[in-house]
């Protein structure tokens, strides 16, 4: 892929939101999908060929097929568990990273020099957040405008919150208006929002128990309440069939 095609790509977008910025990167995805396509598919055909040869080749044809579906589609879910694990991450770092420049901003530092400092404070907490620091603070000083370093900070990362923090931030800058009051405001509305969400996955807890506790533990209820009268109506009854029987 030409080098502007992959600068501009959704594809490129991605990677970066999965937290990985080479274009080799790409190309190791792809080979790896190719593989499982259709690399894995024929090796098992092969297989069957040559050490089980009383199976049909139908059934082997269809298990191939199916490998084929799996080997596509995990790729891509596995490039979709990472991206979202990336994104959980930032999230959860956010509110703590905008009190550090806001204390920044408040010690008389610029907005730039405090993502910088922020940047190297947080390799600790968050290596991602503090890798989109780093390449912020990298566009900054190579000469981009703010505008445009925060807009490509919000397209890399491809989290709303971020999206909402760079409008802010932009539209701070224009009107002339206090950046650390800005980060605070925006900062305590993120503690919020978490909290919330917490408090969400708290109340999904009771349903996610319904299915474990009817299919684990109602069972063994049934038996340890219904078993003793099962045995004692077999007891009673065991006169009878006998009399019966004779």
């Amino acid at each position: 892929m030409p080098d502007e095609e992959w600068e501009n790509s959704q594809i490129r977008t991605r990677f970066m939101s999965a937290g990985y910025y080479r274009e080799l990167d790409a190309l190791y995805f792809f080979g790896f999908k190719t593989i499982f396509t259709f690399a894995v598919p024929i090796l098992y055909i092969l297989f069957v060929l040559i050490f089980r040869r009383d199976s049909s080749f139908l059934s082997a044809l269809s298990v191939a097929l199916l490998l084929s579906g799996i080997g596509y589609y995990v790729p891509d879910f596995w490039l979709y568990r990472v991206t979202k694990s990336r994104k959980k991450k930032i999230f959860e770092s956010l509110p703590n990273a905008l009190d550090l420049m806001r204390v920044c901003v408040n010690a008389g530092l610029g907005l730039d020099a405090a993502i910088e400092r922020v940047g190297r404070e947080l390799k600790i907490e968050s290596k991602a957040l503090a890798q989109e620091f780093h390449i912020l603070n990298l566009e900054l000083r190579t000469g981009a405008t703010r505008e445009k370093a925060l807009s490509n900070l919000a397209q890399r990362t491809g989290v709303e919150d971020i999206h909402a923090l760079v409008s802010m931030l932009i539209q701070t800058e224009h009107f002339g208006t206090s950046v650390a009051d800005a980060l605070r405001v925006y900062a305590d509305g993120l503690r919020e929002k978490r909290s919330l969400l917490a408090q969400e996955e708290a109340a999904k807890i009771p349903v996610k128990m319904t299915i474990p506790l009817i299919v684990c533990i109602f069972p063994a209820l049934m038996v340890v309440l219904l078993g003793p009268a099962v045995i004692k109506i077999e007891h009673s009854l065991a006169p009878l069939s006998a009399t019966v029987s004779k």
